[in-house]
């Protein structure tokens, strides 16, 4: 199958999430593209997505979710899963709950599954608002994304992809 992962990552960590799911993916032996979900103008190709996007203020980025908008007939007619990152903190990730709009995005895309990965902060990376929002919600900061995980649920969506072979279209 091909395979379309397209992420929406403001400092590169959520990309980098991409990056693992694309291997693990292309390791199962299905053709996979990995791009910035705003440069993608078409899924015609596409057997099935991966839609990832970093969680900022609560909410998944504006172009992932422009990226339902433009897409969201394609979306519904092929097997599609979503990932985001953002929550920091190793033993009780902050913040808790579902990103702002998400069952909305869900029912949009008709997702198979959705995964919420702990994130990245790097302060060397960020701006001056950035960093003052930072210190005022006392995010800590490191890099809490947890690899195992990431490969583990790639490799079902792996699994998964040649039973859904006759369905996407």
């Amino acid at each position: 199958m091909r395979v379309l992962i397209a992420v929406a990552s403001r400092h590169g960590s959520t990309y980098e999430i991409a990056e693992v799911i694309a291997a693990e993916v292309r390791a199962a032996g299905d053709v996979v593209d990995l791009r910035a979900a705003e440069d993608v103008d078409s899924l015609e190709s596409y057997d099935a997505v991966v839609l990832g996007s970093a969680v900022y203020m609560g909410k998944w980025l504006p172009e992932a979710r422009q990226f339902v908008t433009r897409h969201r007939a394609r979306l519904a007619a092929i097997p599609v899963w979503l990932f985001c990152s953002g929550p920091l903190g190793h033993d009780d990730p902050k913040p808790t709950g579902d990103p702002a709009g998400l069952d909305d995005l869900i029912q949009a895309t008709q997702a198979r599954g959705h995964r919420i990965f702990s994130g990245k902060l790097d302060m060397r990376g960020l701006g001056i608002g950035e960093r003052l929002i930072v210190r005022m919600v006392k995010a800590p900061e490191g890099d809490f994304r947890d690899w195992d995980a990431i490969r583990a649920w790639a490799r079902e969506i792996a699994t998964e992809l040649p039973l859904l072979a006759g369905s996407a279209g």
